[in-house]
């Protein structure tokens, strides 16, 4: 089953649509402007609205939520919404706060979707440290996600979640077969907080990771939207087509279905 469409919605929120399942990452459907508290003195505004409303977006089979105590990952809106997309799959100590049957992992746990006439999806929780050393007590437990399938032909689909490039990362390059590598980037910081400390990876990270994982595709996101995100799409796609993994990387034009070869 190589048939694999991915739509970007905006900021982390992706559509995967792998043959008849339909998954959706960190659901951000507020309207721009609102302001987000992220704790310790952290926040930030949102600069643009989702390239597609949720009720345009037909059914959800799954929602996928690297962390849920920040709004730039679930906003309320996305809140709201969760009793219509399916199986959550989220963080342990994301899963103990949304409660109901949402499925908590700690990074390598595994879980699976599965439904009558559907090939099933293996989900793998994956780490993630979302700042610099020492900041998990700020930052709250993330992890990012590895879907594997069979009929899959060139490895895992990965999402990164909201993290920095440190081992626990680099260790996905040794432990997982990475086809598709969809990579949260924006170079956050928050300079009253940290300084020029990041809270997530810019682009010059995202090509070190990638030279580690060697995937066919790299698709960037979490780039845009919000006002803590410093490190936009051209400057970001200036380092990428500059580096040599310029002709793997897949810009995704917002609202519109691109097809993969996964």
């Amino acid at each position: 089953m190589s048939d694999v469409r991915i739509t970007y919605i905006g900021g982390p929120t992706v559509l995967i649509e792998i043959g008849p399942w339909r998954i959706l990452t960190d659901p951000t459907f507020d309207p721009p402007g609102k302001r987000y508290f992220f704790g310790w003195g952290t926040m930030s505004k949102k600069l643009q609205g989702p390239a597609i409303p949720f009720d345009q977006l037909g059914p959800i089979d799954a929602v996928l939520i690297s962390h849920d105590h920040h709004g730039d990952n679930l906003d309320p809106t996305g809140r709201e919404l969760l009793p219509q997309m399916g199986t959550i799959v989220t963080t342990e100590a994301g899963a103990g706060r949304l409660g109901g049957t949402a499925r908590g992992l700690a990074p390598w746990a595994t879980t699976r979707l599965e439904a009558d006439g559907r090939t099933p999806i293996e989900i793998t929780a994956t780490p993630c440290r979302h700042g610099p050393p020492g900041s998990k007590p700020i930052v709250g437990h993330v992890i990012g996600f590895a879907l594997k399938w069979d009929g899959q032909e060139h490895g895992v689909l990965w999402i990164s979640g909201d993290t920095v490039l440190y081992d626990g990362v680099r260790e996905v390059a040794q432990k997982l077969d990475v086809g598709t590598a969809i990579v949260h980037l924006g170079g956050v910081t928050f300079p009253w907080l940290s300084g020029p400390l990041r809270y997530t990876m810019n682009a010059s990270e995202a090509v070190e990771l990638c030279g580690l994982l060697n995937p066919t595709t790299i698709v960037p996101i979490h780039y845009e939207g919000w006002k803590h995100f410093r490190q936009g799409r051209g400057p970001a796609e200036r380092v990428l087509s500059g580096s040599p993994l310029s002709d793997r990387v897949r810009w995704l034009d917002a609202g519109s279905p691109t097809a993969l070869d996964v």
